[in-house]
């Protein structure tokens, strides 16, 4: 698990300062790694740009380029401001007794490089840019070439993933010691390019308790006995498909279907259909609201609920129940709006699963979407504390967030699942997981995990994010469970 785990910024930074203690140097370590990163990819004769800032990071990478001078790489330095750290100016003297020469600019027709290497800020960056530091960052990023970042694209905040003004857009991320939450989402998707982890060989002993994981949930829970049937794997009952939206329910239940639920009841508030002809396996009801529940294991409310007086009975009925519950789109519209419902849910002793997307996160935390995407770990805590739920928030870099739990960090998914009726397919394979056992952390991990590999299983096709409709992504979700298996 080392190699997936999240640490807290302070945590971070007291493990730096206990391996300069013990005597690590762990910026000669970076600087290794990031000339490894590069011997492996270009031919010695390429030619590098380094671009070093005042501190640590412009240390990690005047050394990297100083490994790199001497196996023979045609190296340049950019170096806009004297280096202040003590590491890094001893860098800069060992570049300087080498041979090299940093430039303090770039002239305004300098050859595009092979490669640019990012050492500028790294996770360092803690106040706003200046206008002299915007103008070297936008010419950098104008250089038509390879950008590898080394920890974090300068610019960007590597645990909320907000991004400056002027920031590096990388097309790939060597970050050392562990993972940064913020490389994943928010901003920090499309800065950070392909992600690699560079440990640096920190000792076990030093290395501080993780706050959270990358998500790698496997499906070894769905194993199943040969001696089993329908009824072995358990009953859902979900609740919505209002008039102009019985599309919904309808993809839930089929991805619950394909996600191995033995029995799905869909009850439809439209009522208008009695059959799905392309998924007859679903045993459609009307949602009447005096009408007796199906006997069931799992409850799942919102694909299409609508916000109408039935809607509210619905969920005012769902949260009552001791039944585990997934609640989803307009459920927490609903939520949102009712104190009262809100008190319930809190109190509710089943396990409950909330998955908003920005703006119902927001709906339900009294705030903006900017603000649940300017921190999403902090929204998604304050929603899981708030209503003792599993939370999973959705977007780039999806989280799962449970009280008394580490967070998962989803890496998988992308642009192909941004269409209509993919988080409908999501509910139900959520609910699906929860009926054949899984607890509400692993199911909710496991289900947006599958959704994810789907998506870029189809990218990978496709050659392209474009076209993957939700009702084609539930049968690559059923192939991705039994993989996992």
């Amino acid at each position: 698990m080392r190699e997936n785990a999240l640490w807290s910024l302070p945590a971070l930074r007291r493990l730096e300062t206990e391996a300069e203690l013990q005597g690590l140097d762990l910026m000669q370590r970076a600087a290794r790694a990031t000339a490894d990163w590069v011997r492996q990819r270009l031919h010695s004769d390429a030619r590098i740009l380094v671009a070093a800032g005042p501190g640590n990071n412009g240390g990690d990478a005047l050394y990297a380029a100083l490994l790199l001078m001497q196996a023979g790489y045609s190296v340049d330095i950019l170096l806009p401001q004297a280096a202040t750290s003590r590491q890094s100016q001893a860098a800069l003297q060992a570049i300087r007794q080498a041979g090299g020469i940093p430039l303090q600019q770039l002239a305004s027709d300098y050859p595009t490089p092979e490669l640019l290497i990012d050492g500028l800020f790294g996770i360092g960056l803690s106040r706003p840019l200046s206008a002299d530091w915007a103008a070297v960052m936008t010419q950098l990023n104008a250089l038509d070439c390879l950008k590898l970042a080394l920890d974090c694209p300068s610019g960007l905040d590597p645990y909320t993933g907000q991004a400056q003004q002027a920031c590096i857009r990388a097309s790939h991320t060597l970050t050392f010691l562990c993972h940064k939450p913020g490389l994943y989402y928010a901003a920090g998707a499309d800065h950070a390019g392909q992600i690699e982890l560079a440990g640096l060989d920190c000792p076990q002993a030093l290395l501080p308790p993780a706050e959270g994981y990358l998500n790698r949930q496997d499906a070894s829970p769905l194993q199943r006995r040969r001696d089993s049937h329908k009824g072995s794997h358990g009953t859902l009952c979900l609740i919505g498909g209002n008039r102009g939206m019985l599309g919904a329910a309808l993809l839930a239940g089929r991805a619950a279907l394909a996600a191995g639920a033995g029995k799905v009841h869909v009850l439809t508030l439209d009522g208008s259909l009695t059959v799905d002809p392309l998924c007859p396996e679903l045993m459609l009801q009307y949602a009447d609201p005096a009408m007796p529940l199906p006997a069931a294991d799992v409850l799942a409310l919102g694909p299409g609920l609508g916000q109408d007086k039935p809607a509210r009975q619905w969920l005012k009925r769902v949260l009552a129940s001791t039944l585990p519950l997934v609640l989803d789109a307009d459920a927490l519209n609903l939520l949102a709006s009712n104190a009262d419902l809100q008190h319930t849910l809190a109190r509710r002793p089943a396990s409950t699963i909330l998955t908003p997307h920005p703006a119902e996160a927001a709906r339900l935390l009294a705030c903006s979407s900017a603000d649940v995407q300017g921190d999403r770990l902090s929204a998604a805590r304050q929603l899981a504390e708030r209503f003792q739920c599993t939370v999973l928030l959705k977007g780039a870099g999806s989280l799962i967030v449970t009280v008394g739990q580490p967070y998962l960090l989803n890496t998988s998914g992308g642009p192909a699942l941004a269409a209509a009726g993919q988080g409908d397919v999501l509910t139900g394979l959520i609910a699906a997981l929860l009926a054949q056992g899984m607890e509400a952390h692993a199911a909710s991990s496991l289900a947006a995990r599958v959704h994810g590999l789907a998506g870029d299983e189809y990218q990978q096709q496709a050659g392209g994010p474009i076209g993957l409709t939700a009702s084609a992504t539930s049968q690559r979700c059923s192939a991705w469970l039994n993989r996992l298996l």
